[in-house]
């Protein structure tokens, strides 16, 4: 029997499509699966766990594609199944762990701060007072500060606040604060995809709406070379993460030198496949099924030696 995947993902579309496909091609049945569909139920034996599409059994193993937004508590349950799913020996591939640590840009930037990855100044609390002070000090030293949302992509609710902060309830009440790094004009930042610890293809993002380089708000897309530099710093980011695979997103900062701004643990690749001739999704599978998978069964047989010893 094939193995069986399931993808999670919120939607269905073109990742999804290539995915699957890539699957197919190594004779693997993938099916989509809504994180928001699936329950924790401890009458549902063996598991305790509820798969659509998958009855009493799990699938073999989990590829996250995608989790919806939702409430505090709606987000929990979601992670919390891949939690559950890697409880139960279920590779997961990113892991809950290593998403919840993409997803919050806060400790994004701890852990690349931590582990010596050059990434901008960056301040996050809920103080207002706190982050004015910032505001202030930087504006002194004659710098710009980027205000992001603590949860968020593709550029949305990014501003250059200035000298005045803007309220935080449009921010959750949590003011992330990043040192602006100016990328001349137009300005371009580097997309490097990591999998499985190897930098494999890159872009440049060109333009876009004012200073924010992102390919969902018109920024152009282009070719670009992996420099080791470029290699070097996605894939140290990707590991302090502990992602297996990762949209890294880098901007040059004084004399060229990249500096991490975001990683992306649910990274979409649609722009980036359209500058390659790399089939982005069969090197996703590919590392997937002989790396992740492999290691996992190779985890399990030798858990298996030991209680019979």
């Amino acid at each position: 029997m094939s193995l069986r995947v399931a993808i999670m993902t919120d939607e269905t579309g073109w990742h999804t499509s290539r995915l699957k496909k890539a699957f197919r091609a190594r004779d693997v049945e993938a099916r989509c699966v809504d994180l928001a569909a699936c329950r924790i139920d401890t009458t549902w034996k063996p598991h305790g766990i509820a798969i659509p599409g998958f009855g009493h059994t799990l699938p073999d193993a989990v590829f996250v594609r995608g989790i919806a937004g939702g409430t505090f508590e709606q987000v929990t349950l979601r992670l919390g199944m891949l939690h559950a799913l890697r409880e139960c020996g279920v590779p997961v591939y990113n892991e809950a762990r290593a998403i919840e640590r993409s997803v919050d840009k806060s400790m994004t930037s701890f852990l690349l701060n931590r582990y010596g990855v050059p990434t901008p100044a960056t301040w996050a609390a809920e103080s207002p007072a706190h982050a004015q002070r910032v505001l202030m000090r930087e504006a002194a030293a004659g710098r710009e500060v980027v205000m992001k949302p603590l949860f968020g992509s593709q550029g949305k609710g990014l501003a250059k606040p200035g000298l005045t902060l803007p309220p935080l309830e449009a921010f959750s009440q949590v003011a992330y604060l990043q040192r602006y790094v100016d990328a001349g004009t137009p300005g371009f930042d580097w997309r490097v995809l990591v999998i499985g610890g190897r930098a494999v293809a890159a872009m440049k993002r060109v333009g876009g709406e004012d200073w924010i380089h992102n390919f969902a708000r018109g920024a152009k897309c282009e070719p670009a070379e992996i420099t080791p530099a470029l290699a070097e710093i996605a894939v140290r980011a990707t590991q302090a993460l502990g992602l297996d695979y990762a949209g890294v997103d880098l901007i040059p900062a004084e004399g060229g030198r990249p500096v991490v701004l975001e990683v992306n643990g649910v990274a979409a690749w649609r722009g980036l496949q359209s500058v390659t001739p790399l089939d982005i999704a069969a090197l996703l599978v590919d590392d997937f099924l002989d790396r992740k998978l492999r290691a996992s069964q190779g985890a399990l047989a030798l858990a298996s030696g030991d209680e019979r010893t």
